[in-house]
């Protein structure tokens, strides 16, 4: 455990950050899920839940919890589901 001041804040915003973080990644694997579910499904509002997880996966990558590579991955990967 620290014993430093500012070591022992250090601690405390590292687990304030990750809570958020893991917030965020559980978020975007939900819809991931769900746009996966709708292209299943054959959902009528395909469109909407597309715009929804491409928004997600953008705000992943604005707030640094995935990497601008993988966005662009799943985007292509998303827009190819939805094409078949």
């Amino acid at each position: 455990m620290a014993n430093i001041k500012s070591a022992k804040k250090r601690i405390k915003v590292i687990e304030r950050k990750s809570a958020e973080n893991k917030i965020i990644k559980s978020a975007l694997k939900t819809q991931l899920k769900k746009f996966d579910t709708a292209v299943a499904s054959k959902a009528e509002d395909l469109n909407t839940i597309y715009n929804e997880t491409v928004s997600k996966v953008d705000k992943a990558v604005t707030k640094g919890i995935i990497h601008a590579n993988k966005a662009a991955h799943t985007k292509a990967a998303l827009a190819h589901k939805m094409a078949k």
